[in-house]
């Protein structure tokens, strides 16, 4: 590597350490301030008692002063130094406990936010996930120990200069002796700093898999399909990989690891302070050129010199060490949005009247295209029905109508309007949503209905809610009714419903939201044919005065749509009502027609019937 790439990369670390310390800083002013303190009164200490304070002794002892006088000052020193112990008890019983809980809260806080703040897209790039978990990765408590570190590196520079030049006085060539300790730790220990960090970057991926494992095996939710499947040895399987992996990066650096750190020992410790026990006994025994009183100043000068250029060392290299998990956080949390949720624009209007995609093509891969050249408009308050085969590209198109992402080429309008230009919170507002993966919260059945959205009558509007849902009076015969807990996570007397219950609930969500635009995203893939068809019933009820938007495999359900879109490879192939494109007798009338006798269980069963 060439010397501009090191020094380089000292700017970005001590870069990286000044971001930790800004960051606190605005966090808890307090944490900084004593931590500074802290520091400087741990080095003044040091310097003072291992250095000036036996050096005054000695030469009191020489000046034949009185017992009284030494005493006295030995006296004052231990209360100077006694309520600093003091001070010490308090920062750490009192300050670091309560600062750190601030900056935790704060810190995650504003992980949180970025993590709520990017694209969609972000979640789903292993390489960008990989960055967030080890930002998340102890964030608060390796931020707090830059901050120790920063401040030990500064203050620590200035004693080291103050030792140095005590050492100076009494001896020139004492000095001599910090050469040993700079090789052992600049370079023998920026390679281990290399190492370290090798280690943990290579180790994510395989903590990531052993973590998921991890997570599989105690959540409730997956406690069903451990059970009677033999999923369970194949998480035991992926676990082993993991720690596999694991081993392996230990075998990777293992040699360079113990060579290295035999090396920093060497030059950081033993050829010291044996150099200075030598280097002393030479000059009191040999040439009798000091005597036992400059022979025990000069031992400790020369001991607390080491020992602080060699701490100084160390915290220089856990600086490096630990500025490679900021610049993973600084990387996350300064990562510049593509779609930001807090991005702003001009305010929507507030009814929907169009929704029109303008020769859409879009790709999650480069090269792999799973919308292409998609054009269809839809006007007035219509019932409109997106249908075909997994993979046609029907959940993209949600994604791309609520700005989950953008299109690679082409334009969504909502009212004539390109939605990137729309304050995006105002504009995610116009829609309600009931998606096919949905997530059922550790929360009461209100709040899994509500979403954190307010109401005047909350409690109405939930009730409402599950009613056109069709589960209200399954809610209703819970424990606490709509307050009831959802899951057992935190609550034994948790409701665990089935799926179709469960569906109902999220289904509720699109129902309870005052939108213009409802979608419903497959929202009756857990269901049986009767609870289709109520659910059904109490989408087409509740669509008055609003555009509606669901996606459905099972084609009985489209029927009574105002406009049904048949999606094949990304593109619109058929649009019309269900009794139009049964007359078309293409795509869709093929696909309807299989699926009734599916239902029928009739191989007789035709297009007539059908229609």
């Amino acid at each position: 590597m060439s010397n501009k790439s090191n020094r380089k990369n000292r700017l970005k670390v001590f870069s990286n350490n000044a971001y930790a310390v800004k960051t606190v800083f605005g966090i808890s002013k307090s944490r900084v301030i004593h931590t500074a303190f802290f520091a400087i009164i741990g080095y003044v200490e040091w310097i003072f008692m291992s250095i000036y304070f036996l050096r005054h002794i000695v030469q009191m002892l020489e000046d034949n002063k009185s017992f009284e006088a030494i005493a006295g000052y030995i006296g004052i020193c231990f209360l100077v130094f006694g309520s600093l112990c003091i001070y010490s008890d308090y920062r750490s019983s009192v300050i670091i406990p309560f600062t750190d809980i601030k900056i935790y809260r704060e810190l995650y806080k504003k992980l949180y936010a970025k993590a709520r703040n990017v694209e969609l897209r972000c979640f789903e790039d292993a390489e960008f996930y990989n960055k967030y978990t080890l930002a998340l990765d102890g964030a608060a408590q390796k931020m707090t120990i830059s901050v120790e570190i920063f401040v030990q590196i500064i203050f620590g520079v200035i004693a080291a200069a103050v030792a140095f030049a005590s050492m100076y006085l009494i001896d020139p060539y004492a000095i001599l002796f910090v050469i040993s300790p700079i090789i052992g730790n600049f370079v023998f220990g920026g390679l281990m700093n290399k190492i370290w960090n090798g280690i943990y970057v290579d180790n994510a991926p395989h903590n990531r898999k052993a973590e998921y494992v991890n997570r599989v095996m105690h959540l409730a939710e997956f406690a069903k399909e451990i059970r009677y499947s033999s999923i369970h040895d194949l998480m035991m399987k992926r676990y082993q990989e993991a720690v596999k992996g694991n081993q392996q990066v230990a075998d990777k650096y293992a040699f360079k690891g113990v060579l290295f750190r035999w090396l920093k020992s060497t030059t950081t410790f033993a050829l010291v302070f044996e150099g200075i026990m030598i280097y002393s006994a030479y000059r009191t025994i040999v040439s009798k050129t000091m005597g036992l009183p400059e022979l025990a100043i000069l031992f400790s000068a020369m001991s607390t010199s080491s020992w602080i250029l060699i701490g100084l060392f160390n915290n220089i290299t856990e600086a490096m060490k630990n500025g490679e998990f900021l610049e993973h956080f600084r990387t996350f949390v300064e990562y510049e949005e593509k779609i930001p949720e807090d991005q702003d624009g001009i305010m929507p209007e507030e009814k929907v009247y169009s929704i029109e995609f303008c020769n859409v093509s879009f790709a999650y891969k480069e090269g792999q295209p799973i919308i292409e050249n998609l054009s269809f408009k839809i006007e007035g308050n219509k019932v409109c029905a997106l249908v075909g085969h997994n993979g046609a590209g029907k959940s993209t198109i949600i994604k791309l109508l609520f700005r989950l992402y953008d299109p690679t080429e082409g334009q969504v309008l909502v009212n004539g309007v390109d939605v990137r230009k729309y304050n995006l919170k105002a504009y995610r507002k116009l829609f309600s949503a009931a998606f096919q993966d949905y997530k059922v919260m550790a929360m009461s059945v209100r709040d899994n209905v509500l979403m954190g959205e307010q109401f005047d009558n909350p409690d109405e509007t939930a009730e409402h809610a599950l009613r056109c849902a069709g589960v209200l009076e399954k809610v209703q015969s819970l424990p606490k009714g709509i307050h009831t807990m959802m899951t057992r996570e935190f609550d034994s007397e948790g409701a665990v419903l089935s799926g179709g219950e469960q569906q109902k609930i999220v289904v509720a969500r699109a129902f309870a939201k005052k939108a213009s635009v409802k979608v419903f995203d497959e929202p009756s893939s857990a269901l049986d044919p009767i609870a289709e068809y109520d659910l059904y019933k109490g989408i087409m009820d509740e669509s008055r005065g609003h555009i509606t938007v669901f996606i459905s495999h099972r084609l009985s359900s489209v029927k009574d749509a105002d406009v049904v879109f048949m999606l094949e490879q990304g593109k619109v192939i058929e649009q019309g009502t269900h009794k139009e494109l049964m007359n078309l007798n293409g795509k869709y009338c093929e696909m309807f027609t299989k699926q009734a006798q599916n239902y029928l269980a009739d191989e007789n069963y035709g297009k007539e019937a059908a229609v």
